[in-house]
C-alpha cells in the first residue's frame, strides 16, 4: 500500500524528485515528514527550559536587561527554599489541591453512578451537569465574583438564612477563613463533570456479564459495589485525579478573577505567587529557578502516581 501511493506521488512531482522518492525507503520518508515537526517543537519546548535553567543561576533582571548579569550559583534555590512566604503559598496550593481532588471524585462518581443507571431523562441531565465544564474559567470567575458580592451576592443571602446572620456583614471571598474555600467550591462546580465523564467511561466499560455472574453467586449489590464496580472503574478515577491535579498545581486564571491571591495571601497559589515574582518585581533569575522547582516537584510526583497507576492497571 505504501509503495502505491509513493507512485502515485511520483506521478505527480517531477522526474528527478519522483526517482528520489522511490529510492527512498518508507522510514525514510517518515523522517522527512516528522523532522520538521521535531525542530519546532524542541525550538518551543526544550529551548525555553535550558533557557530558564540557565537563568536561574543567576542574578538577570527583565527589565534591566542591560546590566551586568553574574552567574550566582545556587543562591536563588536556597532563597527559595528558605522563604517562608513561599511555603505559605506551598500550603495555600497543597489546601487547594487536596480538597479540590477530593470532592471532585467523591461527586463526580456518585453523578458517573446516578448517570450509569440510565433512568428517564439519563441524556439531558448529563448535559445539564457537563455545561459547566464548558465555560471559559474567566466567564465562570467572574459569574462567581457576582454570586460572592457581600451586598448583592446570592451565596451570601443564602449563607445567612442558613446561619440566621445579616448577608451584608458577611463576605466569602473577603473572609481570611473562607476565602480558600471559595476558590475550592468554584472549582469543584467547574470541574466534577470531567471527572465524572471519566468515571463513567469506566462504569460502561464493566461487562454486564461479570455482574450477572455475581448475582448468581447471591452477591449483594454492596458487595458488587466493592469488589467488582470500584477495583475496576479505579484506574479511570486515578486518570481523572492525575489531569486535575496537574491542573489545578498550576491554576492562575480562576482564582485570579475571584480573590487576585488575597484576602492577604489566602488564596495565593504557587502560580500566582511566580507572576508576581516574575513580572511585578522583576526578579527573573529568582523565579526561574522558583519555576525549575515547581517544574521538578510537579513532574517527580507525577513520575511515582503513574507508576502506581500502571500497577493498579496491572492487576
Amino acid at each position: 500500500m505504501a509503495n502505491g501511493i509513493i507512485e502515485r506521488a511520483a506521478k505527480l512531482t517531477p522526474a528527478p524528485f519522483a526517482r528520489k522518492i522511490k529510492g527512498l525507503s518508507d522510514r525514510a520518508i517518515a523522517w522527512i515528514f516528522i523532522t520538521p515537526t521535531i525542530i519546532i517543537l524542541l525550538a518551543v519546548n526544550i529551548f525555553p527550559l535550558i533557557w530558564t535553567i540557565w537563568l536561574s543561576f543567576t542574578n538577570f533582571k527583565a527589565n534591566r536587561p542591560n546590566a551586568d548579569v553574574k552567574w550566582i550559583g545556587l543562591r536563588n534555590y536556597e532563597r527559595i527554599l528558605t522563604d517562608s512566604d513561599i511555603w505559605l503559598t506551598m500550603q495555600a496550593t497543597a489546601h487547594f489541591l487536596i480538597w479540590t481532588l477530593v470532592l471532585q471524585v467523591l461527586i463526580g462518581f456518585a453523578l458517573a453512578w446516578l448517570i450509569n443507571q440510565k433512568f428517564k431523562g439519563n441524556d439531558l441531565w448529563t448535559t445539564i451537569i457537563v455545561l459547566p465544564m464548558m465555560l471559559s474559567p474567566a466567564v465562570v470567575g467572574n459569574f462567581w465574583t457576582f454570586l460572592y458580592q457581600p451586598q448583592i451576592g446570592l451565596f451570601n443571602y443564602v449563607f445567612a438564612f442558613l446561619t440566621q446572620s445579616d448577608p451584608t456583614s458577611f463576605s466569602m471571598i473577603g473572609d481570611v477563613a473562607l476565602a480558600p474555600w471559595s476558590i475550592v467550591i468554584v472549582d469543584t462546580w467547574m470541574w466534577t463533570p470531567f471527572v465524572m465523564l471519566i468515571c463513567l467511561a469506566g462504569l460502561r466499560s464493566i461487562p454486564d456479564y461479570i455482574y450477572e455472574a455475581a448475582e448468581c453467586d447471591r452477591a449483594s449489590k454492596w458487595r458488587q459495589f466493592w469488589t467488582i464496580t470500584v477495583p475496576m472503574v479505579l484506574p479511570f478515577l486515578m486518570l481523572a485525579v492525575l489531569f486535575r491535579g496537574i491542573e489545578n498545581f498550576k491554576m492562575f486564571d480562576l482564582v485570579v478573577q475571584l480573590t487576585g491571591g488575597g484576602p492577604g495571601s489566602t488564596t495565593e497559589l504557587t502560580s500566582i505567587n511566580l507572576k508576581r515574582e516574575a513580572f511585578e518585581k522583576w526578579r527573573t533569575g529568582y523565579s526561574s529557578a522558583y519555576a525549575i522547582i515547581l517544574f521538578v516537584t510537579v513532574f517527580g510526583l507525577a513520575s511515582i502516581y503513574v507508576k502506581a497507576l500502571n500497577k493498579v492497571k496491572e492487576r
